[in-house]
């Protein structure tokens, strides 16, 4: 398990608790089952959507809750890196499978309690088309049935049309901007992107914040 994983590494430390608050405020806010599938994107490349996805969906194991964190960045996921698993069988390789009947060579189990990922699986030629298919739709109603919580680590918004594919298939979006970092226009047309498909957005994760009276989270961070 990675450093990243700060909510396990540094569980008392105010980076976690910061966690625990956003775990806390989706679940007040997601009474039924229609708010079960979240989507953790971004504007831009490197603003710590990925270190989001993988303590908020920690965070929510820790409750009890079945959670699987799926890597639907079909180019450059990491999310095998964090929790150290496989990638050779994926979400890639599933999208490209048209009778899968057993699911459980894809779904990997981690080191954390209740807590499974489907990495992003091998690179493919045209992910925004897989992403776009009806096994993607089929694979979503299948795992909602089986989970209590469901996390998509996806692309950036800007430049790429594969988050806004997958804002599609599920309930919430959670965009992550970075202090100093995400210029306000990039959050503004990310925002009005998701509008623009009637993407429910849960609200903005704001990371790397540099200072505030109660220390560094810089360090923390993606």
């Amino acid at each position: 398990m990675k450093d990243e994983l700060v909510i396990f590494t540094r569980p008392k430390s105010n980076i976690s608790e910061d966690i625990r608050t956003i775990r806390t405020n989706l679940q007040f806010t997601s009474a039924d089952d229609s708010s079960k599938v979240l989507l953790v994107t971004s504007s831009v490349p490197g603003e710590g959507k990925s270190f989001i996805s993988s303590n908020l969906g920690a965070a929510f194991a820790q409750t009890g809750e079945s959670t699987l964190i799926i890597d639907s960045d079909l180019r450059l996921g990491r999310i095998h890196k964090i929790f150290g698993v496989s990638n050779k069988k994926g979400l890639s390789n599933l999208l490209v499978e048209q009778d899968v009947v057993d699911y459980s060579e894809y779904i990997k189990k981690t080191d954390v309690d209740n807590l499974y990922i489907i990495p992003r699986g091998v690179v493919p030629p045209n992910p925004s088309e897989l992403l776009n298919s009806t096994s993607a739709k089929r694979i979503v109603e299948f795992l909602r049935q089986n989970f209590d919580r469901i996390i998509f680590d996806g692309v950036p918004i800007n430049g790429l049309p594969d988050s806004l594919i997958v804002a599609g298939l599920v309930d919430r979006v959670i965009i992550v901007s970075s202090a100093n970092y995400t210029k306000i226009d990039e959050l503004n047309d990310t925002k009005k992107a998701l509008e623009k498909i009637d993407a429910n957005i849960a609200g903005v994760v704001l990371n790397r914040t540099a200072q505030t009276k109660r220390g560094k989270y810089s360090n923390y961070y993606e």
